[in-house]
């Protein structure tokens, strides 16, 4: 039965090959061309001048470091939303998803100057805490760490929410029901049988966060500014900029095979983690 349905699978692997080998192999190729032309051999040269630099891997620890922030602000909000959702009637669901899904749904330069409308120094938000007492000079959200963590969070929350309400709605709810017959109670209830049987949901929501949010290049420029540098930034500078192609190639080489490894230990954390469930 296999032999008859591979051809099926034909056109899909060459699109793979095409879309994705191809041009992995291509910027490989040139991430260890030892001209600007790629011409003149093969070195490690770029990458020797990547990793020898305290500047360039401070870029990449601040870039990994933003990722972790802004995924753990979607895990603190997402699985929250995520539990009214799967705990909701279907007509209500059906809104809250929507409302979750929303930000997918809008251009993401949209989406990015409306934050800067609203964190700017006379943006909504200090009108709103500046009106309410709460603060007594606007605060410096606009161009800084924190309003670049709290606009991924927003942007990338339906990668963390979805995946999470998934696994949620699957749960069978009678396993509640015997935890909180045999004296458990909510908060118990929740830390020991409904987060072991999430977890695998949230590690795909985590995964699914970090990698959008440290290669989210419009979002990192438009509300960190240029004082705040990144490596999607870092990468474009290199390239367009300082026309120094190969070592641009290089730099996305690294910054690839970091997020492969975090994702690897997201996977091997979910594996080990479900071992002891």
């Amino acid at each position: 039965m296999a032999a008859p349905r591979a051809p099926l699978t034909l056109p899909l692997t060459a699109l793979f090959a095409a879309g994705f080998v191809a041009p992995l192999c291509v910027l490989l190729m040139l991430s260890l061309a030892a001209g600007d032309d790629g011409s003149a051999g093969l070195t490690l040269a770029q990458y020797a001048r990547f990793l020898g630099d305290r500047f360039n891997l401070s870029v990449l620890g601040s870039t990994l470091l933003l990722g972790a922030e802004a995924t753990l602000v979607c895990l603190l909000f997402g699985f929250p939303v995520a539990w009214v959702c799967a705990r909701a009637g279907a007509r209500w669901q059906s809104v809250l998803i929507f409302l979750v899904v929303l930000p997918i749904l809008t251009s993401v330069v949209v989406r990015t100057f409306s934050w800067i409308v609203i964190l700017g120094r006379q943006g909504l938000l200090n009108q709103i805490l500046l009106g309410l007492g709460l603060i007594d000079a606007p605060l410096k959200l606009l161009y800084s760490e924190a309003g670049v963590v709290l606009v991924l969070a927003q942007v990338q929350m339906p990668l963390m929410v979805l995946p999470i309400l998934t696994v949620l709605s699957r749960l069978d709810p009678n396993l509640a029901d015997a935890s909180r017959a045999l004296g458990a109670g909510e908060w118990r209830t929740l830390w020991r049988v409904t987060l072991p049987l999430v977890m695998p949901g949230i590690i795909a929501g985590c995964i699914l966060s970090f990698a959008a949010s440290i290669t989210a290049f419009v979002t990192q420029t438009l509300i960190g500014g240029a004082r705040l540098l990144y490596l999607p930034l870092f990468i474009y500078q290199q390239a367009v900029g300082a026309n120094d192609w190969p070592f641009a190639a290089a730099v996305s080489v690294v910054f690839m095979i970091a997020v492969l490894l975090v994702v690897v230990l997201l996977n091997g954390f979910g594996r080990r983690y479900e071992k002891h469930v």
